[in-house]
């Protein structure tokens, strides 16, 4: 199996689920990164939180980097589950280096 192929998100009801579940972190990882980098924002209007602020934006740059990582790590684990027969397209075999 190909990397960022989008048929296998949907090769299987468990790779449905698995790609719900990526997602759902993915997502919180976002939502905070966006609500540290809110807070630090305003933090930086107050100079007794400036260096409050910083460390915020730095959390907020950390998570935005761990949005990819989330992304690789669901595509590997992607192309380590298994395709059922039944849920290939129809003529399609298993080549020797998708058999485990």
């Amino acid at each position: 199996m190909k990397l960022f192929d989008s048929s296998t998100r949907r090769a299987s009801p468990d790779h449905g689920e698995l790609v719900r579940r990526y997602e759902l972190v993915r997502t919180l990882v976002e939502f905070l990164a966006a609500v540290f980098f809110v807070i630090g924002s305003v933090f930086f209007f107050y100079d007794s939180l400036l260096y409050a602020g910083t460390w915020l934006f730095l959390i907020g740059s950390i998570l935005f980097a761990v949005r990819p990582t989330i992304r690789l790590a669901l595509e590997l684990h992607l192309t380590r589950l298994p395709v059922p027969d039944e849920f290939r397209p129809y003529g399609a075999r298993l080549e020797e280096q998708d058999r485990p």
